[in-house]
């Protein structure tokens, strides 16, 4: 099995492409993820569940130095209500426990690990119509650069946008609900509003279809995107060294 490290000022992101229906090992999965892929009517919505959850069972189990489907996960208390439906943590974990996040979006997967609580998102870009129905959710600035971008570029900008505001509120364990305006994530300039307090917001490269970002508490860290090969998340397949995958790419705040 390969094992990954992971530094304190670090933050690992993998990417994954899904191989479709080729064979997964389901029986990598625990009860409730394999009942909550079952529910899915469309087959791709389903097998990209599937490989998206093995995906970050096979990494965080590299980490970790143990098997993907003795990981056993929870939820922390939400910072909101105090209700057990936070963000995503692994059940027993001693201090030390990686943080991660996950995200996947339209033949998309994004894996976020880190020393400190992250949120990744990643997002398939909206149609037009979409942008018009939805760009009530974003904070008034982002709105006002919004109606700045030229009207075929808006579908892009929304998704960067939106992107950044879900990895934060992931993140924090907020999630995404009536507040999501009220979070202000676009770009800085002499007479926006102020980001997010103590937490560092990056845009994440990934192709012309889809916009993703990551949030990690805390100041700037060492972000490097890993591209995962779709035999990752197949049987007999696993984890590839990070110092040999595919693509390599180091950001930098923005």
């Amino acid at each position: 099995m390969t094992e990954l490290s992971l530094n304190a000022d670090q933050l690992d992101l993998w990417l994954l492409t899904p191989p479709g229906r080729l064979p997964v090992p389901l029986d990598e999965l625990d009860d409730s993820e394999r009942r909550r892929a079952a529910a899915f009517r469309r087959p791709a919505d389903r097998a990209l569940y599937v490989a998206a959850h093995i995906a970050l069972r096979r990494l965080l189990g590299a980490y970790l130095r143990i098997p993907a489907r003795d990981l056993a996960f929870t939820r922390a208390r939400c910072p909101r209500c105090g209700g057990p439906h936070g963000r995503p943590v692994l059940a027993g974990a001693g201090p030390g426990a990686p943080f991660f996040s996950l995200s996947h979006s339209r033949g998309a997967v994004l894996v976020g690990v880190a020393r400190a609580p992250v949120g990744v998102d990643i997002e398939a870009l909206p149609r037009p119509e979409r942008v018009e129905v939805c760009r009530s959710a974003l904070h008034p600035g982002e709105e006002r650069q919004l109606a700045d971008v030229a009207a075929r570029d808006r579908p892009a900008f929304f998704a960067r946008v939106w992107a950044r505001k879900e990895a934060y509120l992931k993140g924090t364990g907020e999630g995404v609900g009536g507040w999501t305006s009220e979070v202000y994530v676009g770009d800085d300039g002499p007479d926006t509003p102020p980001g997010p307090h103590g937490w560092s917001v990056l845009d994440v490269p990934c192709g012309p279809d889809h916009a993703a970002a990551a949030a990690l508490r805390g100041p700037a860290p060492r972000a490097t995107v890993h591209r995962l090969p779709a035999e990752a998340v197949l049987s007999g397949g696993g984890i590839p060294d990070s110092r040999t995958a595919a693509v390599r790419t180091r950001l930098s705040c923005s």
